[in-house]
């Protein structure tokens, strides 16, 4: 069943279009080619990137003839109040955490129906294991979209059910008994659903409400020559959920 518009902006729908296909685009597209997928003319697309060019969301590669994001809306992103609070009391402590377990970090929050990586630090070893900054995950895919969703109200975990499907390797009796567990237990270690050999850590950040506003993840690998237990490694993670938890006003999760 199709939604009806109740207000329509054209132009405004036009430039969203363009972002938002260009967001999928790892080297640019073309004039012709943002027309061609988005259906549009030629004149139409020239228009609206010219205003986007102008106002820092798109750039021209040099000497070419493809159009990209500039970090411009990533930049944008950043100041929301939840996305600027977050990084910036959660950057200090991951970059402590870092340092102490020899492991990189990142920091999640839900944004529709993904997971948002908003905060990233490396490990300060040779040998890295990092999610990029700016990256969308599928929520199912991703410990810190289940460790999220674990710690939220029920009416919004079966809203999210509903309008986010489940894979088809995965069953929702069997989810919904992983999240009860995550819950329970407060955080999550599971092995990474896309790189082989990686076990992720990750913990919620709770917020004043008691439910999850954020996750920080270590996706830990096995050094031969490790500093830290892969317990301590847990150990010294749920210390800064923890205290960044504080530091929002949230202490455990509501039941």
């Amino acid at each position: 069943m199709v939604t009806e518009k109740k207000y329509s902006a054209p132009a405004l729908e036009k430039g969203l279009d363009i972002l938002e296909l260009l967001s999928e685009q790892e080297f640019g597209l073309s004039q012709v080619d943002i027309a061609r997928e988005l259906k549009r003319s030629v004149s139409e697309i020239f228009r609206m990137i010219v205003v986007l060019q102008d106002r820092g969301y798109v750039m021209l590669e040099p000497g070419g003839d493809k159009y990209m994001l500039t970090t411009f809306l990533f930049e944008v992103a950043h100041r929301t109040p939840l996305v600027k609070r977050l990084t910036a009391l959660a950057g200090p402590s991951m970059r402590r955490l870092t340092a102490e377990i020899n492991q990189s970090a990142h920091l999640a929050i839900l944004s529709g129906d993904h997971i948002l990586v908003v905060g990233q630090v490396d490990s300060p070893g040779n040998n890295i294991m990092s999610v990029r900054l700016g990256a969308k995950i599928e929520i199912w895919r991703a410990s810190s979209g289940r460790v999220i969703l674990a710690h939220q109200p029920v009416e919004n975990l079966a809203e999210i059910i509903e309008k986010v499907p489940l894979p088809d390797d995965m069953s929702l009796a069997i989810v919904r008994e992983e999240l009860s567990k995550i819950r329970e237990i407060g955080h999550e270690v599971m092995d990474s659903y896309v790189v082989g050999g990686v076990v992720n850590i990750s913990a919620p950040i709770i917020d004043h409400s008691g439910h999850a506003i954020a996750a920080l993840t270590v996706p830990h690998i096995k050094r031969l020559n490790e500093i830290r237990s892969f317990a301590e490694c847990v150990d010294k993670l749920l210390q800064v959920t923890k205290s960044l938890s504080a530091s929002l006003g949230g202490g455990a999760a509501k039941s």
